[in-house]
């Protein structure tokens, strides 16, 4: 069993330095005659502001060429205040940068190339990625991915089908130390524990709105291949443990209370480091702009499911008092309901 273990972790080291090459090494996009033009949908999250300067104003020092924001379909979350009440001083801040202003996705896409679906609430993300996908235009859908894990799996599932490149992925996953680290920094990880704030929404599973940047963070640097989740909750904090297959252990720490920052510790054969900065918007718009260029995602579907599996299963663990769940039995009844939500939606 040991022997195995061990052949199983050399095998998985080997995988994540491969992936994060391309991270360390890739060029910076590169600045086109004609840039890729981009539609925004959702004007209810800073995201779209701060992803809006970055790409349109090359007079910033953290510019990233190659793509331009030129149209956005302001509405997002129908419910949540804190989303609502940002519209229209978001609205009135990317016209500034030369974004025409339409009133639906449709009219959006015959406008643009590629598509950064924004808004904050995760719940329409399927409705609203639908249209984007049957027009066969590649879209970075901001986290939450979803309102669920079934949800989820049904944006991936579609947008495998009709051949259209998605991805989804928080900034904290391409933190200089992070990637470092997913890259082979330390040799092969062996755990890490990751912390980040983690307020709660009542419309979403508990650490999706929030706790997503220190989870995604934990999923980096130790890479997929957990298999089951066990939470202990408190009012002021959440502690999440999961058992990796080759049994590594990896834990997640979201604070509510006293002082919040992202970071954590990656422990590895060569060495221990920090882990889990957030660096900044640029690292993630770099890879969005490449990922529009190429087509080529930076994060696998299957790695992003399993992150939403695990948060889904820190639910169910709650709701049953701080009992182990496996991601298995989560993804599994996930799957069964994004068939239905598909077949509801008319959408496969």
């Amino acid at each position: 069993m040991q022997a195995a273990n061990a052949a199983t972790g050399s095998m998985m080291a080997a995988v994540l330095v491969g992936l994060s090459a391309a991270w360390a090494t890739a060029a910076e996009p590169t600045a086109n005659e004609k840039p890729i033009r981009v539609g925004i949908i959702g004007l209810d999250t800073s995201h779209s502001t701060a992803f809006t300067k970055l790409l349109n104003d090359t007079a910033d020092g953290q510019h990233v060429p190659g793509c331009r924001v030129v149209a956005a379909s302001p509405k997002g979350s129908a419910d949540i205040e804190s989303s609502v009440s940002r519209v229209p001083e978001y609205t009135a801040e990317v016209k500034q940068h030369g974004v025409e202003i339409v009133d639906s996705i449709p009219a959006l896409l015959e406008q643009v190339d590629a598509v950064l679906l924004e808004t904050n609430d995760g719940r329409p993300h399927l409705d609203q990625v639908i249209p984007v996908i049957k027009a066969g235009k590649r879209v970075f859908v901001d986290k939450p991915i979803a309102g669920s894990l079934a949800d989820a799996v049904a944006i991936h599932r579609l947008a495998a089908k009709r051949g259209v490149p998605l991805f989804s992925a928080s900034s904290l996953r391409f933190a200089a130390g992070t990637v470092a680290v997913r890259g082979g920094s330390i040799g092969a990880v062996t755990g890490a524990d990751t912390y980040s704030p983690c307020a709660l929404e009542a419309t979403h599973p508990d650490l999706f709105w929030y706790g997503i940047h220190g989870v995604e963070s934990l999923f980096t640097a130790m890479g997929p291949g957990c298999t089951s989740v066990t939470r202990t909750h408190s009012a002021d904090v959440d502690q999440v443990t999961g058992l990796w297959g080759d049994g590594r252990i990896g834990t997640f720490r979201g604070i509510r209370r006293g002082a919040a920052n992202f970071g954590g510790t990656a422990f590895g054969e060569k060495g221990i480091t920090p882990v889990g900065a957030f660096d900044g918007y640029r690292p993630l718009l770099v890879e969005i702009v490449k990922f529009f260029q190429t087509g080529e995602v930076p994060v696998s579907a299957e790695e992003t499911l399993q992150i939403y599996a695990f948060m889904e299963a820190a639910d169910e663990s709650k709701r049953q008092g701080g009992k182990p769940v496996t991601l298995a039995e989560v993804m599994e009844k996930a799957e069964a309901e994004a068939t239905k939500r598909l077949a509801a939606l008319g959408a496969e």
